[in-house]
């Protein structure tokens, strides 16, 4: 199958990424939900690094998945709500923050 490159832009940054012929579309609109998940959290004022903001919009955005797969018979949740910085709004994500801070270990905490 051919691979073509498509340059894209999330959180104002351009990245080159390959993506198989046909499926344009599809990646467009996973650019599209990165990088609104990503501002999100940015525009939220409590996370300024790039690869946590990243961190945090990748767990939000497989959550979601995992939710939609584990009650297929239901209808698609409501997109979550831009995180807090604490995790105190929302405790799925506060035990998300809480499990993601044990495994940095060393590297420091989440936020």
């Amino acid at each position: 199958m051919a691979t073509k490159q498509i340059e894209v832009q999330i959180m104002g940054q351009s990245y080159l990424l390959g993506c198989p012929e046909g499926g344009e579309g599809r990646l467009l609109e996973a650019v599209e939900k990165v990088d609104t998940a990503m501002c999100r959290i940015r525009d939220a004022g409590k996370v300024k690094a790039r690869d946590r903001i990243a961190v945090l919009a990748a767990l939000n955005l497989a959550f979601d998945v995992a939710d939609r797969q584990a009650a297929p018979s239901r209808a698609a949740p409501a997109p979550a709500p831009a995180p807090a910085a604490s995790g105190a709004d929302d405790p799925r994500l506060a035990l998300l923050l809480q499990r993601l801070d044990g495994a940095l270990g060393d590297d420091g905490r989440l936020i």
